[in-house]
């Protein structure tokens, strides 16, 4: 339970501040919806007696879990309480529908949202479940497939719905264009620390023993973490010519995705291998929403869909049976392709049946009662809007800041057509002067019509200049402080070329080009305009 406010927090510190509440209830909220569906019919439908002997589905023997109190279950020497099993895998539920919240952030309606995760747990999970966890399932039983800990029905599962329920909901208003930034990455190093140490529960829990293959299962887990984070990092040192603190979490992240089918079937060196492969995937991966043209948001489908991929079929290269003896040998330890191929097919069947179901699911939802927000709620922010709250609440800051950052979306948004009277409703009253915070020179302000793009004529000694006694202190302290950056940057150009040296291209902000960045696609040039505190 302690990974899905985790999960909670890693997603709140990646988005802006005006939707960081709406994505975390959507999280959250997963607990009440998905445990009621859990205990009504899906572990009876998940883990209870096999419907038809095919290994398709379970039957409502056991909904409600009625006199099951003193039963016990598992393999023979490790039996454990049902009751044990059932909360253990509520959890393997709970957290991978919230998953899902990250691929639409920021433009998804609360109550549509949980109509939609009763739904999909019902259809599209608990069958996954049962092939895979239950002994009775045919993944497990007719594939002999190698997943110790939900590479299918967890990882590969919610990275294919991801990528369907995106593109359903559609993308966000002016995305790739206009990138949205992390208001709180300290809160995002915070959750993946808080989703790794449930990862040791989720992956060496899955053993359902404190056993040798308990601790294994553990050590693989810790090793996959740090490797994926090394793999992460150096693909941004390379790619872009920094690591970030954002990369360390999300590489974290991914190697423990690739290593949660593998964790109980490698040594502790293919546990390395596989988390560093899983790393450097992932973070090479998060450049194929640009080019399919799919709002991933937070990369679910990058991190997780990608991750528990190259999981699976890793666990085809390097698992040994000396490790664990339930499971077979890979391809490195003489077991041929025979492993391979069923992992390989477990890949394409898990990917085929989630995305498919997922797409039909969210679109029956958004024509009935409407997953996605309007643009109006998009743009003044989910949190007031869809919870009538804000993350950081600023008193009497908060009304002006609203109205004014909705001004503003109006000159950014070509699709936006409220009205400005509708947009000014909300506005203080005039008559009433603004906070001195928001009273700042005009040469600061946005210029209107804009869209945020093209010098502002105040800074080009343009018509909109103040004439040196008309302007405020601050301002002209602004502009000496730019003519003296400008001249001591000169200055050190013409000593270079004294001395010989080639003359250095300018480039990025100062040139007015874009910043390239992988994670959030091209970026416009850096404008001026005023944020508040909701984003």
């Amino acid at each position: 339970m302690f990974m899905t406010p985790g999960l909670a927090l890693f997603y709140g510190g990646m988005l802006r501040a005006k939707s960081v509440l709406n994505t975390m209830a959507l999280t959250v909220a997963c607990l009440g919806v998905i445990s009621v569906i859990w205990v009504s019919f899906g572990f009876s439908l998940g883990f209870g007696p096999d419907a038809g002997g095919k290994g398709l589905i379970g039957t409502f023997a056991q909904s409600g879990l009625r006199n099951m109190a003193t039963t016990l279950t598992g393999p023979a020497g490790h039996h454990i309480p049902t009751f044990a099993l059932a909360s253990f895998q509520l959890m393997f539920a709970v957290i991978t529908v919230a998953l899902l919240a990250g691929a639409v952030a920021e433009r998804t309606r609360f109550w549509p949202f949980l109509l939609f995760a009763a739904l999909w747990v019902a259809i599209v999970y608990i069958p996954l479940a049962h092939w895979i966890f239950d002994p009775s399932g045919w993944f497990a039983k007719d594939l002999h497939v190698d997943d110790f800990a939900g590479g299918t029905a967890v990882e590969t599962n919610s990275g294919a719905a991801a990528l369907a329920l995106a593109a359903v909901v559609r993308k966000r208003l002016g995305w790739p264009r206009e990138q949205a930034r992390p208001h709180n990455l300290p809160a995002t190093l915070l959750g993946a620390g808080i989703l790794w140490f449930g990862w040791f529960g989720f992956n060496a829990g899955s053993a359902l023993a404190a056993d040798g293959l308990a601790a294994t299962a553990f050590l693989n887990t810790m090793l996959a973490g740090g490797t994926g984070m090394l793999g992460w990092l150096i693909v941004e040192q390379r790619r872009d010519g920094k690591p970030t603190t954002l990369g360390a979490a999300s590489g974290a992240v991914a190697g423990l995705v690739g290593i949660t089918p593998a964790c109980g079937f490698v040594e502790p060196l293919g546990g390395a291998v596989v988390g560093l492969a899983a790393g450097i995937i992932c973070g090479l991966a998060i450049r194929l929403k640009f080019r399919i043209n799919v709002d991933d948001s937070l990369d679910v489908v990058a991190v997780h869909g990608v991750g528990g991929v190259t999981g699976l079929l890793a666990t085809g290269l390097l698992a040994t049976a000396s490790v664990n003896a339930a499971g077979g040998n890979g391809l490195f330890y003489g077991g041929g392709f025979t492993l391979l191929g069923h992992q390989a097919v477990a890949v394409v069947v898990t990917i085929a049946y989630s995305a498919v179901l997922t797409f039909g699911i969210a679109w029956a939802v958004q024509k009935t009662v409407g997953l996605r927000a309007s643009e109006d709620n998009e743009l003044l922010g989910l949190d007031e809007a869809e919870h009538a709250e804000t993350a950081y609440d600023h008193g009497r800051l908060s009304p002006h800041l609203a109205a004014l950052r909705m001004r503003t979306a109006r000159h950014e948004s070509p699709r936006h057509t409220a009205s400005l009277k509708d947009v000014t409703a909300a506005a203080p009253s005039p008559r009433r002067p603004l906070p001195g915070l928001l009273r700042l020179p005009r040469e600061h302000l946005p210029v209107p019509g804009s869209r945020g793009r093209g010098p502002c004529p105040a800074r080009e000694g343009g018509p909109g200049r103040r004439s040196g006694r008309g302007q405020r202190g601050h301002g002209r302290l602004a502009h000496r402080r730019q003519d003296e950056l400008r001249r001591s940057r000169s200055a050190r150009s013409r000593r270079l070329r004294r001395r010989g040296a080639p003359r250095a291209p300018v480039r990025g902000i100062l040139a007015g080009q874009p910043r390239p960045c992988a994670r959030y696609g091209p970026q416009q040039p850096q404008k001026t305009q005023i944020d508040g505190p909701n984003g």
